[in-house]
Formats: structure tokens, C-alpha cells, sequence
């Protein structure tokens, strides 16, 4: 277990793709996808926070359930919750529609994370993965400024803290079709991931 650090999980999205559709409840190869990423986090956090405005839907999962502090709906307000919250020092954070999350990607960018570490995220040829990395509660202030100025981009308080960057390299030694960083947040990608799942993707 990873006593300093908190596995936080993002289920506060409107879904507005999914016609209002939860896809932390959405089942892929006979599982929710929530109960996929809840496996992996309870495998390595003691603590673990599901950020949401709809709490009483999460009930059923032994996790702390929180709101977002900020009214605004977005991935940055989602962050500052989970960070605002969290017992420790550090968090791990995913988005609840990332049904293929791997263990060792999780635990390869906390190995990375030195004490003066703010960030660890993952950077491919598609980008860099903002929901799917640790953040330093001393971002909190950062992003605290960056949404009394009404800015939800998540990446722009970046160039303000200390970011390691992992590479896309080392990341397909332990995840090599980046399959970790699969997002169902459409029905083309929800059509996608069953596909991914008949071609022996495991699901934990």
C-alpha cells in the first residue's frame, strides 16, 4: 500500500456525450468500468476519493465520496477537490472512464515522483495525460488562482510547478498499446473499448 499517497477518481463530468449516461456504470467485459479502476486503486491506496455531484449514486463503493469546491464543472475543479481533500501528501488521479488502467502505469509515475516533485504525468505522441498522473498538494494554491480567474484549462498552471514528464517509450514497456489512457467518453469510443475487450485486453 501507498500510505502517502490518495487514489482520487473524477465522476463529476455532465456525461453530455452519453445523453446524461454515468459511464463510471457503463460495463465492459461483464464489469463497471468504476469497478475496474475501484480494484486496481484498492490494490495500492488506503485512501481512496471519488469526486462527484451526485454522490448518492456511490454509496454502494467503501471510497471517501466528495463534491467539487468550486461550482464550475470541470476536470481542473475535480483535481482541486481531490487535493483539497486527500489525507496525504500526494494523489493519483483518473477520470471514471478509463476501463483498461493498468497497476504498473499507476505505479510507474508514483516511482517517478521525488520529494520536490509537483507533477508526474505522461507525455506520447498524443500528448501529455493530465487525468491520468500525480499532483503534490502544493499545486492546491496554483489552481486556486487559476479558478478565481474562471480558467479551466488544466495543463496552465503547468509552466508553475515542477513537472517529470514520463515518455512514451518507458510507458509501453508496461503498457504497450497505451490501452491505460482509454477514455470511453463517446459511443464510437464505447464501441472501441468492447473491441479492445475481445481482443484479450484483460480486465482485472
Amino acid at each position: 500500500m501507498l500510505s502517502s499517497y490518495t487514489g482520487v477518481i473524477l465522476a463529476g463530468g455532465l456525461n453530455s456525450r452519453f445523453s446524461g449516461a454515468n459511464k463510471a456504470f457503463i460495463e465492459i467485459g461483464g464489469k463497471l468500468i468504476l469497478d475496474h479502476i475501484y480494484d486496481v486503486f484498492s490494490g495500492l491506496f488506503e485512501e481512496i476519493i471519488l469526486v462527484t455531484n451526485d454522490p448518492l449514486k456511490y454509496l454502494g463503493w467503501n471510497l471517501k465520496i466528495v463534491t467539487d469546491i468550486y461550482p464550475a464543472r470541470s476536470s481542473l475543479t475535480g483535481v482541486h477537490a481531490g487535493l483539497f481533500y486527500a489525507s496525504c501528501s500526494h494523489i493519483f488521479v483518473t477520470a471514471c472512464d478509463t476501463p483498461f488502467l493498468k497497476k504498473e502505469i499507476v505505479e510507474t509515475l508514483i516511482r517517478a515522483a521525488l520529494p520536490q516533485t509537483d507533477i508526474v504525468i505522461p507525455e506520447t505522441t498524443s500528448g501529455r495525460e493530465p487525468l491520468c498522473a500525480v499532483y503534490s498538494k502544493r499545486c492546491l494554491k496554483q489552481i486556486e488562482n487559476q479558478l478565481e480567474k474562471n480558467d479551466y484549462k488544466i495543463q496552465r498552471f503547468f509552466n508553475k510547478v515542477h513537472v517529470v514528464k514520463i515518455a512514451e517509450n518507458e510507458l509501453r514497456t508496461i503498457d504497450p498499446e497505451l490501452t491505460s489512457f482509454f477514455n470511453v467518453n463517446t459511443p464510437l469510443a464505447l464501441e472501441k473499448a468492447k473491441e479492445i475487450e475481445k481482443n484479450n485486453v484483460d480486465i482485472i
